[in-house]
């Protein structure tokens, strides 16, 4: 959070990040030559006292608070992170957990934020923030604030509240609309444009945190275009500026009053405020509350397949790329359009119609935004060559993306198998015993990882218990002694490219090193 010393602004840098804390009087770390910025246009010098005042009159009357009314008992729901206390999504890590709104047992939010007692049998069951974003009656809000609501009551800074039954939101990107009905002429807040948005910009957060409405926090953008993993579409603004549960949906502002993000999580050890929140981008929220507005839905286009990013040299270098741009296929699915191109798990996406593909959020969003029903032009590399394909863009299915996370496998105990000892690695043949102990499908070809030893060049790589090696350096292998002919026939201090499945059915690669 922003701060003073001695009258001097104070900046602590970290690790991909700009953050602002507030030092006691007389202590070292003021940054000569610094002074605070006009607010907005007109406003005092900056020997006057800092006051964020003009923009808290211009965005405070915008915010609302949103109390929720689940389909679904409290009792059953759980405590989460999907507003309300619901049950939170598989995959969603333990220090995201505990950010989103919801009221104690027994309570629910007074008038002016404080906490009155609840009807056994009724009553709101969970709180989050939104904004104005028009004049009739539209609250832009989060998505995981309405998850399950059955309806929604508005809170309005005056105190007037109005029910909705009429709300639309899309899970992928967090995003979610209300409409009201009966209203009119009510102060809308600007949506302003993320990608002029710096780090070291101040920015401040409203909402409802903890049921406590209108509050208003401040500090600066400290990053931006973080991806955390929460959602399937993300581009998020971090910042210093206090956001705690119940901020959910509430706008992230610029010193102009306009949004430039939707308050959505923290990432916090203890659940509360630690100084990192993270808003959706106005872009990103403004892209999908129009299309939301205009269709009640948001339609993708998609590819069908799993990917991951090239971030290892070794591995681009085996691969025959100039550099770590493009992605990994790891997943074809059947009868998508991936799979009706004829792309295959291990190829290498370089570009989509001449346009290069730097990472798999590029990709995604290539996809997402592709017009349904054209053909796109892929290059991909596949063992070394550049292949052309051509597919078909079809809608993508509602609930891909949706089911966050998985559990690991379980690694298979064996003690048989050939020993690879230049490798630091156990192999073994996929018998049908083995394969339904691993879970493979039956018939599937490869030699199984039995073994990995500690610190070894396999461990090293990436190579764990219960994979199977299809290939070693593009040459298909069957059986644990094909496997090993080809490891042990390298040369000492060569590495080689492997081909690996899971028994999920996902495809990864990996370069290992053979030691002399």
């Amino acid at each position: 959070m922003n701060g003073l010393t001695n009258g001097k602004m104070v900046l602590a840098f970290g690790t991909g990040a700009l953050v602002s804390g507030l030092l006691g009087f007389g202590l070292p770390g003021w940054i000569p030559g610094i002074r605070a910025t006009p607010l907005i246009e007109g406003e005092a010098d900056s020997h006057d006292p800092i006051s964020y005042r003009k923009v808290v009159k211009k965005v405070l009357p915008s915010v609302v608070s949103i109390e929720v009314k689940s389909k679904t008992p409290p009792s059953i729901r759980g405590n989460g992170p999907n507003g309300g206390g619901r049950v939170p999504p598989q995959g969603i890590p333990e220090e995201f957990r505990r950010f989103f709104g919801q009221l104690p047992e027994g309570s629910v939010p007074g008038g002016h934020g404080g906490l009155t007692p609840m009807p056994e049998d009724h009553g709101p069951q969970g709180m989050g923030s939104g904004f104005i974003i028009d004049s009739q009656g539209t609250i832009l809000t989060n998505a995981h604030v309405v998850d399950g609501a059955e309806e929604v009551t508005v809170c309005f800074q005056d105190g007037k509240k109005v029910t909705s039954r009429d709300f639309k939101a899309d899970p992928k990107t967090d995003i979610a609309v209300i409409r009201l009905s009966g209203v009119k002429g009510l102060p809308a807040l600007t949506m302003g444009n993320s990608d002029t948005a710096e780090v070291g910009d101040r920015v401040l957060a409203v909402g409802a945190p903890l049921g406590l409405t209108g509050t208003v926090t401040h500090g600066i953008i400290s990053h931006k275009g973080r991806n955390m993993r929460l959602n399937m579409y993300e581009d998020f603004l971090q910042t210093d500026a206090a956001i705690n549960p119940g901020n959910s949906g509430g706008p992230l502002v610029n010193m102009r009053g306009e949004v430039i993000g939707v308050n959505s999580a923290i990432k916090s050890r203890t659940g509360g405020f630690q100084g990192i929140g993270l808003a959706i981008a106005s872009n990103l929220a403004t892209k999908i509350k129009d299309k939301l507005i205009q269709d009640g839905v948001v339609k993708r286009g998609f590819l069908g397949v799993q990917v991951r990013d090239l971030d290892d040299p070794a591995l681009a270098t085996k691969l025959n790329l100039k550099d770590t741009k493009g992605v990994l296929v790891t997943q074809v699915l059947d009868q998508g359009p991936a799979a009706l191109a004829g792309v295959q798990p291990g190829d290498v996406v370089i570009a989509i119609d001449g346009k290069p593909i730097k990472d798999g959020k590029t990709l995604q969003s290539l996809i997402a935004d592709s017009k349904l029903g054209t053909n796109l032009g892929l290059q991909v590399m596949r063992d070394g060559k550049l292949l052309a394909l051509s597919l078909k863009v079809m809608e993508q299915p509602g609930q891909l993306g949706l089911t966050r996370g998985r559990d690991e496998p379980t690694a298979p105990s064996f003690s048989e198998g050939g020993k690879l000892a230049a490798y630091g690695l156990e192999l073994s043949d996929l018998s049908p015993e083995l394969a339904d102990k691993t879970g493979f499908k039956v018939g599937t070809k490869g030699a199984l990882v039995m073994r990995v030893e500690p610190k070894s060049p396999s461990h090293k790589a990436g190579l764990r218990t219960g994979v199977l090696i299809q290939k070693v350096d593009g040459k298909q292998v069957i059986d644990a002694a094909s496997a090993s002919s080809r490891l042990n026939s390298a040369n000492p201090g060569s590495s080689l490219l492997l081909q690996l499945l899971n028994p999920e059915g996902d495809v990864n690669l990996v370069v290992i090193q053979k030691v002399g």
